[in-house]
């Protein structure tokens, strides 16, 4: 069993292989999405402590575990207890033709119609990753697996995704 944190750009695959690992190896998985964000309010983000006190309860509570998200404010705390850190970095046209190809996400959007009207922003959002300065860019992502020092990956498309899933299935 591991303690694995998964990160990079949206579109990236990063809650694909998180279910890849609770399904396959019975691994509890958070996604940061769902501690960042007031439920009251979906569009406000959580104030800091109290995402990582939940960060905090979840590693507590689960001595191996998959977590993932881009937020560059809230990957440190995960990644100070992680065994293993995947980097998801398959270029911009993969991100994108992913998010074109996503399924309804129920715990984010009301319904599918909903989800497709915010698709161009996210696309917008996606093609500003190598170029924004902000806790979801690929600088503070790039920093953040290059300061790891124990068991990293980075994985550059989605077959190297797929190759690692077969390879970790055994």
């Amino acid at each position: 069993m591991a303690k694995i944190v998964i990160f990079g750009n949206a579109g990236a695959g990063k809650s694909t292989l998180a279910r890849f690992y609770r399904d396959c190896q019975g691994l509890p998985y958070l996604d940061l999405d769902a501690i960042a964000w007031r439920s009251d309010q979906p569009h406000l983000r959580l104030p800091l402590q109290q995402s990582v006190a939940k960060i905090q309860a979840f590693i507590s509570t689960h001595p191996h575990w998959v977590i993932e998200g881009c937020y560059g404010s809230l990957l440190p705390v995960a990644i100070s207890y992680c065994d293993r850190l995947i980097f998801l970095n398959p270029g911009m046209a993969t991100c994108e033709k992913n998010c074109q190809q996503r399924q309804w996400e129920p715990h984010k959007y009301a319904s599918p119609s909903e989800q497709d009207q915010h698709l161009n922003g996210l696309l917008d959002w996606v093609r500003q990753y190598e170029i924004r300065e902000d806790e979801f860019s690929y600088g503070v992502h790039r920093q953040l697996f290059e300061g790891f020092s124990g068991n990293k990956q980075e994985l550059r498309s989605n077959e190297s995704v797929q190759y690692w899933q077969r390879f970790m299935s055994g």
